[in-house]
């Protein structure tokens, strides 16, 4: 049994950052094809949505974690 993370660059600060293809939370609204959030992001997101009331978006435990490869298939 094997682990996988995926290395990518964040759709909101272009940062280089590894985390789960499965669970990192993303986006389709730049360009339509979903892109990974990193953590940082997130937090800034999840605080500027706090500040008008909102309900923060949910980030899974492993999120930035290896994931284990038979989720992939």
């Amino acid at each position: 049994m094997g682990y996988v993370f995926c290395t990518g660059a964040c759709i909101t600060c272009r940062r280089v950052f590894s985390f789960n293809p499965v669970r990192v939370p993303s986006t389709t609204a730049f360009n339509g094809q979903r892109e990974p959030v990193c953590r940082s992001c997130m937090d800034l997101i999840n605080a500027k949505r706090a500040e008008k009331g909102l309900e923060p978006f949910a980030i899974h435990d492993d999120a930035y974690e290896a994931v284990s490869e038979e989720e992939l298939c």
